[in-house]
């Protein structure tokens, strides 16, 4: 009988192995209660975002308005 050869997933949907978790960011939307159009208005986001800014995710477009730059790439 011959080997099959190659890969007998190929084509198939890839099944995700743990649940997916929120970023540090959408948990600390979700504690101040803020609408995706209150997150360039909040003092309490912006400063989180400058004291995480280079180790944890923050959209682009909020360090663009807020005029953070953000050193190296995560």
């Amino acid at each position: 009988m011959a080997k099959k050869r190659g890969n007998p997933n190929w084509g198939k949907p890839e099944t995700h192995s743990g649940p997916i978790t929120p970023t540090s960011f959408e948990e600390v939307v979700k504690k101040l209660r803020l609408a995706p159009a209150d997150y360039g208005t909040s003092l309490q986001l912006r400063e989180w975002a400058q004291k995480n800014k280079d180790q944890k995710y923050v959209p682009d477009d909020l360090l663009k308005l807020w005029g953070f730059e953000v050193k190296g790439d995560l």
